[in-house]
C-alpha cells in the first residue's frame, strides 16, 4: 500500500512517501517557516520527484494531535485537499505515537512527550519489543509531577522522544529516574512515523474519509479556555450580586427549606 503522510503538529514539518514499512522518501524541514508555506509544497515536490501521481496514492495520513492547534489544522486540512478529489481514505494518527514508532526497533519503555504549556506535556507510553508497540497509556496531556510519579512505579529506563523531550529530560532526571534522550535525528516528529501508525490503523480497520478527518486537540484551545473562565467568572459575579441585594422577606419556597427560629 502507497501512503502519503503529512507531519506539522510541531515546529518541525515532514512529508513521506512510503509503500507498506518501506521508506521511499522523506522531506524534512525545521527551519521555522510557517506550515502553511512549507507543506503542500513539499509533498507535491516529494510526490514529483519520485515520479509518483497522487492517483497512485492508496492512502492519506496525518498527524491529527496532539499538537499546534495551527499545525494540526493546517495538516489535516492539507490531507482533506489531498484525499478528496480521489475519494481517498484517510488516517488520523496520533502524533505521539506516530513519534514512538521511530524507538519501535529498541525493546525498552517509550515515553513520548510534547510541550502543552501550563507546565504540562502531551504524553503517551508504550512498550517496544520486536519492532512491536504496546500502548502502556492513552494520549492525554499531564503535569510533569504527575508523570514523574507514574514513571517511578514502572521502574523501568525510559526512552524519551518527542520535542518536549529535553524540556522532561533534566526535571525527570533530577528526580532520580533512569532517562534517555532518542538521538536527535529520531527525536523529533517525523512523516514516517505517521505513515507507520496509519499502516496499524489499516489494519484495525480504523480509517476514515476526508470528510470525516478532524483534528485531536486533546484539550481546549486557550481563546476558548478564556472564554469559559470570563462566563464562569460572569455566572459567580451574577450569583453574587443576587444574593447581595435581596432585601426583601424570604418566599414562601425560602421559607419552607429554611423555617425562622
Amino acid at each position: 500500500m502507497k501512503i502519503l503522510a503529512l507531519e506539522s503538529s510541531a515546529t518541525a514539518c515532514s512529508v513521506a512517501l512510503c509503500e507498506d514499512e518501506a521508506l521511499i522518501a522523506q522531506s524534512f524541514q525545521n527551519n521555522g517557516l510557517t506550515h502553511s508555506r512549507t507543506l503542500m509544497p513539499m509533498a507535491v515536490s516529494l510526490l514529483d520527484n519520485c515520479g509518483t501521481a497522487l492517483d497512485a496514492v492508496e492512502l492519506i495520513a496525518v498527524a491529527a494531535g496532539p499538537g499546534s492547534f495551527t499545525g494540526l489544522r493546517i495538516g489535516v486540512a492539507a490531507a482533506k485537499g489531498l484525499a478528496w478529489p480521489g475519494n481517498k481514505p484517510c488516517a488520523a494518527c496520533s502524533t505521539l505515537e506516530s513519534m514512538a514508532w521511530c524507538l519501535a526497533h529498541l525493546d525498552g519503555e517509550i515515553c513520548a512527550v510534547m510541550d502543552a504549556r501550563r507546565n504540562q506535556v502531551y504524553n503517551a507510553r508504550f512498550r517496544a519489543a520486536g519492532g512491536r508497540l504496546e500502548r502502556l497509556c492513552p494520549d492525554r496531556a499531564v503535569g510533569l509531577d504527575a508523570l514523574a510519579d507514574e514513571l517511578k512505579k514502572s521502574g523501568n529506563p525510559q526512552f524519551l522522544v518527542g520535542d518536549g523531550a529535553l524540556l522532561c529530560y533534566t526535571t525527570l532526571k533530577e528526580l532520580g529516574l533512569d532517562i534517555r534522550l532518542a538521538p536527535p535525528h529520531l527525536r523529533h516528529q517525523s512523516a514516517w512515523g505517521v505513515a507507520r501508525c496509519a499502516l496499524e490503523l489499516t489494519r484495525a480497520g480504523r480509517l476514515t474519509d476526508a470528510a470525516g478527518l478532524t483534528p485531536n486537540y486533546h484539550r481546549l484551545s486557550q481563546a476558548e479556555r478564556e472564554r469559559l473562565e470570563k462566563e464562569q467568572h460572569k455566572g459567580e459575579s451574577c450569583h453574587g450580586h443576587g444574593k447581595s441585594t435581596h432585601f426583601g422577606p424570604p418566599s414562601a419556597a425560602a421559607q419552607a427549606v429554611h423555617p425562622a427560629g
